[in-house]
């Protein structure tokens, strides 16, 4: 078992210092990744359609996820009675450069940087940025065995073409479904007035998609839904945080009431870890400016956390 950080004859408290996510070490050589996950930040927006401001996203989820970084050895969960992330190796990479205005170069660099943490063998963690930035990192995927993509979101996002968009905010769900490497796709918390016409929802279902609203998530529990998504796979995770509720995550582009709340998020999570192997997440969508009191950084960075933990736990369980 890991020491506490304390021992190291500093306390290093969560305001002292640079901001990196959970204060891992920072890596800027790509090609010398040796850890257990990679965070790389996405910090490009251009894809919304509404409010823009998900640029600043990486840099407030790191902030935020120093909160978490008191130098403990791992993080003990008594409802559980498990020591999560302890002994996990988590490196920084910083920032995929973004070329202003052009989508495709920017998406052709987070691509870049997903490829070099999947080539290294560690778990990419993606801060986005707005829900575009899924569109490379599924591309990156193309060489790995296949995938099942799990999106926690309030929209859809499966609009195939608007006046000639295609690679914006409100398509990379359908983008991934056209992937040969995407085996299905499971979509939760889609609800209320939505990013998809009734042909695109007919279109994702064609296409192998399982389409979930809240309060039909709830309606199952959570093990139902499990049960409906294939067992025994690896599995991408991509989550928009719109898909909670804007009373715990105001802070994004595009608000939609009766979301999901933590622990909705969380069992789902820790279910998928237990029944499959994740690979790859993205979070997406937070807009710091939107987020005045910062709990919007604070749950991104919280349920990523908690993520990782759980899927290395899974990972090391019997």
């Amino acid at each position: 078992m890991s020491t506490h950080g304390y021992e190291g004859g500093r306390l290093n408290l969560p305001f002292v210092g640079i901001s990196t996510f959970a204060k891992s070490p920072y890596l800027p050589d790509w090609s010398a990744i040796d850890a257990d996950v990679a965070i790389l930040g996405a910090p490009f927006d251009f894809g919304t359609q509404w409010r823009a401001g998900a640029r600043f996203g990486p840099r407030a989820i790191r902030e935020a996820s120093t909160l978490f970084a008191f130098g403990h050895a791992g993080a003990y969960d008594h409802e559980d009675d498990a020591t999560y992330l302890d002994g996990v190796r988590i490196v920084d990479l910083g920032d995929a450069d973004i070329v202003h205005t052009d989508t495709m170069a920017s998406h052709a660099a987070i691509e870049h940087g997903v490829r070099a943490i999947l080539k290294s063998g560690a778990l990419p963690v993606v801060l986005g940025g707005d829900h575009s930035i899924n569109i490379p990192c599924i591309n990156a995927f193309s060489e790995q065995e296949p995938v099942h993509l799990v999106q926690i979101d309030a929209h859809l996002d499966f609009v195939d073409e608007r006046h000639g968009v295609r690679y914006g905010h409100g398509n990379p769900m359908r983008r991934a479904a056209e992937k040969p490497w995407v085996t299905g796709l499971t979509q939760l918390g889609i609800r209320n007035v939505s990013s998809t016409a009734r042909e695109g929802y007919d279109a994702a279902r064609a296409m192998g998609s399982d389409i979930l609203s809240v309060r039909q998530v709830r309606a199952l529990g959570a093990e139902a839904v499990l049960a409906r998504i294939p067992r025994g796979v690896r599995y991408y995770l991509t989550l928009d945080i719109d898909g909670f509720d804007p009373s715990i995550a105001p802070g994004t582009g595009t608000p939609s009431h009766g979301g999901f709340a933590y622990y909705d998020v969380l069992d789902l999570i820790a279910g998928l870890a237990r029944q499959g192997d994740i690979v790859g997440i993205d979070l997406v969508e937070v807009a710091p400016d939107y987020d005045h009191s910062g709990v919007t950084a604070i749950l991104a960075a919280q349920i990523l956390l908690n993520a990782i933990g759980r899927i290395f736990h899974a990972r090391t369980s019997p």
